[in-house]
C-alpha cells in the first residue's frame, strides 16, 4: 500500500491508552443511538474493569495486547487480543493441543488469544467500524498472524466469535472450530404459561414442579438492576462466586475488585438476581444484558435449597426475557440439563492460526472431524428437545 492508504498496526498495553468512544465506535456502533450495545462484552467499560481489577495482567496468565488497526487518524478495527501463558479461562479449549506441541518439542506457549476472558459468550471479536468489515477484519488478521511471527509466537487464537467472522476467518486461510452451547429462544411468547404450552405435558409439568418447589425454599426472589443494585448486594454475589469458582475452576478468576468497579461502571449492563430469607442472601445470579439477549454468567448459593438453581438462573430468566422483550438467553457453557428447560444445542465458532505447518495441517484434520461430530451432537440433541410435537395434545 502507498503512505496515503497503508493502515497502521499497533498494540496497546493498556486501554488507558485509547478513548472509550473510540474504541466503543468500533465495539458497539449500534448503541450510537442511545440504547444498549448488541452485548457488553467488548465495550470499553467491561474491559476496562477486567484490567483495572487485576482480573487480566500480570500473574493471571491474560496479558492484554490490545490490537488497533487506523487508516490515517480514523481508528478502523480493534480487537481484545491477550499473550496466554496458559489455557485457562477460555472454554474452547486447546490444552491437548498443548500437550501435543510440546511433547514434539515445540513451545506452545505463549500464544495469542482474541477473546473476551473469562466468558464463554459468542459475538464480535473483530470490531470494526461500520463500512470498514472488510478492510478492518484483514488488518487485523494479518496484524496480528505478523505480530506471532516475528515474536516466535506458537498459534493464533480468536473464540466465540461469529459466523460471518468464521466464514471471513477460513477464506483468510485460518482454522474453523465448532462447538456448543444451550441457547433459549423467544417465539414471542406473551408470558410464562405461554412458552410452558410450547412443551410437551411431561417437560411442562416437571418445570411446574420445579418451580413450585423452589419458590417454597422460605424467603424471596429479587431482580435488581441498575441504581437497584447496593454495595451489599456485591458482597453477597462475591460470595456466590468465590465458592463456585474454588469448586470449579480451583480459584475464582475475577477478583473482589471487578465486583467494585462493575457497580461503578457496568450496573445498568446487570441483572442480579438475589434469593433472600430471614434477611440473608442465600442464592444468587448475574446477568448482563444486551440490546436483544440475557446473557446469565455467574451462579452461587450459601444454601441449599431444591431446584432454586433452576428458578434463579434458568426460569427467572426466561421470565426477564419475555417480559423485556428479549428475544434471546445465552446461559453460558456446558449443562445438558438445560436442554429439559427449553434451552436447544446452538453453535459456537472459533479461528485458529499455527506457525507450525505440519501441526497446523494434524489440528486441520482433527477439526473436520470434530466438526461433523459437533454437528451431529447438535442434531440429536435437538431431536430430544422439550417441545411439543405437532401431533401432540395441548392438555396436561
Amino acid at each position: 500500500m502507498d503512505s496515503e492508504t497503508a493502515i497502521d498496526i499497533r498494540i496497546l498495553s493498556s486501554l488507558d491508552k485509547i478513548a472509550a468512544a473510540e474504541w466503543d465506535a468500533c465495539a458497539c456502533p449500534e448503541a450510537a443511538d442511545g440504547g444498549r450495545p448488541n452485548d457488553p462484552f467488548t465495550t470499553h467499560r467491561f474491559l476496562a474493569a477486567l484490567e483495572q481489577s487485576g482480573s487480566v495482567g500480570p500473574g493471571s496468565g491474560w496479558q492484554p495486547r490490545y490490537l488497533t488497526a487506523r487508516l490515517g487518524d480514523t481508528l478502523i478495527a480493534c480487537a481484545p487480543l491477550y499473550a496466554k501463558s496458559h489455557s485457562q479461562g477460555e472454554y474452547i479449549f486447546d490444552h491437548n493441543w498443548a500437550h501435543a506441541y510440546e511433547r514434539a518439542g515445540g513451545r506452545y506457549y505463549p500464544k495469542f488469544q482474541i477473546a473476551v476472558p473469562f466468558t464463554p459468550v459468542s459475538g464480535r471479536r473483530l470490531l470494526v467500524r461500520p463500512g470498514f468489515e472488510e478492510t478492518g477484519r484483514a488488518a487485523l488478521v494479518q496484524g496480528a498472524i505478523q505480530l506471532a511471527t516475528q515474536n516466535g509466537i506458537s498459534s493464533l487464537h480468536i473464540t466465540f466469535c461469529t459466523e460471518a467472522e468464521a466464514r471471513a476467518g477460513q477464506d483468510m486461510g485460518l482454522l474453523h472450530r465448532t462447538t456448543q452451547q444451550f441457547h433459549w429462544e423467544n417465539a414471542d411468547y406473551a408470558g410464562f404459561d405461554d412458552f410452558l404450552g410450547s412443551l410437551s405435558s411431561r417437560k411442562r409439568k416437571n418445570i411446574r414442579k420445579e418451580r413450585m418447589q423452589a419458590q417454597n425454599f422460605g424467603g424471596r426472589i429479587l431482580e435488581l438492576s441498575g441504581d437497584d443494585i447496593f454495595p451489599e448486594h456485591w458482597d453477597a454475589m462475591w460470595h456466590f462466586y468465590q465458592d463456585t469458582g474454588s469448586r470449579k475452576w480451583g480459584s475464582p478468576y475475577l477478583t473482589r475488585s471487578f465486583f467494585d468497579i462493575a457497580h461503578e461502571s457496568l450496573r445498568d449492563d446487570i441483572l442480579l438476581v438475589l434469593a433472600e430469607r430471614d434477611g440473608h442472601y442465600v442464592a444468587g445470579a448475574l446477568n448482563l444484558i444486551g440490546r436483544d439477549t440475557l446473557y446469565g454468567r455467574y451462579w452461587g448459593c450459601a444454601e441449599h435449597h431444591p431446584c432454586l438453581h433452576f428458578e434463579i438462573c434458568y426460569y427467572q430468566a426466561i421470565d426477564y426475557a419475555i417480559g423485556h422483550g428479549l428475544s434471546r438467553i445465552e446461559a453460558g457453557a456446558q449443562g445438558e440439563h438445560k436442554l429439559a428447560r427449553g434451552y436447544l444445542p446452538t453453535t459456537c465458532h472459533a479461528l485458529h492460526w499455527i506457525a507450525d505447518p505440519g501441526f497446523a495441517d494434524a489440528v486441520s484434520r482433527y477439526l473436520e472431524a470434530e466438526r461433523e461430530a459437533v454437528a451431529e451432537e447438535i442434531e440429536i440433541l435437538t431431536a430430544y428437545g422439550p417441545f411439543r410435537k405437532t401431533h401432540e395434545e395441548e392438555h396436561d
